[in-house]
């Protein structure tokens, strides 16, 4: 088992900024101490790095990622083993994707699909939600079944797409009901999917087939009824709510109602929603929009959607930034929606991007590097049961560590990323910092801008409960 000093660095955790040198034996942290309390130590070490001038934080976690997930009459463009190492290349060392189960499936065979597709292939470490397409007897029964022997503890529902995943509310409160019973989340889609699809089938009678009528057929009144309607759900089964992937400022709001009168409801967004609009990118000339179809859809920055999402996140009714990682190449599958902006698969790739992204909102003042890690790290390991095996770097943890270079800087291109994509979505965007290295359980993944890892690496990790509830 090897040995690892980083000296000389500034260790973020969520309480501040500390000048510390970090010591990692085997795949765990064993210490932390002042500059040079390791100085008799570090002749034993395998590898010393100084860490001058960086910061050294907790690996990222991305609690929100759709590896290969068959969508739209075609699948994520990225892999386990693809999207893993692009992970890797930008801070983060442990994802939680989605086990699917469709209407009309047994909930284990999805869960097994999905073991399938990832053992022997992430360079990361990974975990599992599992998406419940169809409530029933059958699917409640699994639900215990795997937060009780297979460490899968969040089960996600759809208030949209019909005849898919979508439930309705009388099934939305029988899966509550036993995640109450259970103490499990339940993560929700909330979009209202029935009311869409009639807006959608107008729009296209009308002739309205662009990408940008995508976002204009899911209106800001979609996501904010349902959000309500979930909560009010939440509220009589009694159980926990995170809602996914929230792009509209008056669904978030919900969310900061019910937060302050003391409920156990969480809210997530996405780099996306905090750096593209529905002006600028969906509403580009001609098929160009397609690039930044996802749902919930992109909004109008005029509307004050990003300003008021990166205030939810300073004062914690948005929690986690996670991504919704579900890439499509423009050719060959979003250009299946060409004439019909319905058929465009929903998903943007931003997996490699997160980190830096949001550290951009601490060079520009929008968050503390403290609330930096805390949405990108911390809390998803303590909201996704992994604390404090993740999320943190304490003696005991494991040895997922990033040391950042705020003095580099990083700018985003289809040319140089590692996604398994033919674009990308925040092509010119700079980035005043840069990932310099990854240790992922006390192996170096990323050093000297080369990626030194293994696709294999990477170990399926079985979760506890929320740590996260009030």
């Amino acid at each position: 088992m090897s040995k690892i000093l980083i000296k000389n660095g500034r260790v973020i955790s969520t309480t501040g900024v500390v000048e510390h040198d970090l010591l990692i034996d085997g795949e765990s942290i064993a210490a932390l101490g002042a500059p040079g309390y390791f100085d008799a130590v570090e002749p034993t070490c395998d590898r010393v790095f100084d860490a001058a001038g960086k910061y050294v934080l907790p690996g990222g976690i991305d609690v929100h990622t759709h590896m290969e997930l068959p969508f739209g009459g075609t699948h994520a463009s990225d892999t386990f083993s693809t999207g893993s190492v692009a992970a890797a290349w930008g801070g983060t060392t442990s994802i939680i994707d989605f086990a699917v189960q469709r209407t009309g499936e047994r909930v284990h065979d999805g869960l097994a699909a999905w073991h399938a597709k990832a053992d022997g292939q992430c360079a990361i470490d990974y975990g599992f939600h599992m998406i419940i397409g169809g409530v029933d007897e059958d699917s409640l029964a699994a639900m215990r079944d795997l937060t009780n022997n297979e460490g899968i503890t969040s089960f996600k529902l759809f208030m949209a797409y019909p005849g898919v995943f979508y439930s309705d509310d009388g099934q939305i409160l029988r899966a509550m009901q036993t995640a109450s019973e259970l103490g499990s989340m339940i993560m929700m889609h909330a979009e209202n999917g029935p009311a869409i699809d009639v807006l959608v089938a107008q729009a296209l009678a009308r002739g309205e087939t662009d990408p940008k009528y995508h976002s204009l057929t899911r209106p800001v009144e979609m996501e904010e009824e349902a959000t309500f309607r979930a909560i009010m759900l939440a509220k009589v089964a009694k159980a926990p709510l995170y809602i996914v992937h929230m792009s509209a400022k008056e669904a978030v709001e919900a969310v900061a109602g019910a937060r302050g009168r003391g409920a156990n409801v969480f809210g997530e967004t996405c780099p996306q929603y905090l750096y593209l609009s529905l002006e600028e990118h969906l509403a580009k000339a001609g098929f160009d929009g397609a690039a930044y179809v996802c749902s919930t859809p992109l909004r109008a920055h005029s509307e004050g959607h990003q300003e008021a999402l990166w205030n939810y996140l300073r004062t914690n009714d948005l929690s986690v930034v996670s991504t919704d990682h579900c890439p499509f190449c423009m050719k060959g599958q979003k250009d299946l929606g060409l004439g019909d902006f319905s058929k465009i698969p929903n998903g943007i790739g931003s997996v490699e991007h997160r980190m830096d992204l949001l550290y951009q909102g601490v060079v520009t003042g929008e968050i503390t590097l403290e609330r930096w890690v805390e949405i990108c790290s911390t809390t998803p390991a303590r909201m996704f049961g992994l604390y404090p095996q993740k999320g943190v770097l304490l003696p005991g943890s494991d040895a997922d560590v990033v040391i950042y270079d705020p003095h580099r800087s990083t700018d985003i291109s289809a040319a140089s990323h590692h996604m398994n994509m033919d674009h990308s979505a925040y092509e010119g965007i700079h980035v005043d910092g840069h990932v310099d290295t990854v240790i992922s359980r006390g192996s170096v993944l990323i050093e000297n801008d080369t990626f030194t890892g293994r696709v294999g690496h990477g170990k399926y990790l079985k979760r506890g409960l929320s740590q996260y509830l009030l």
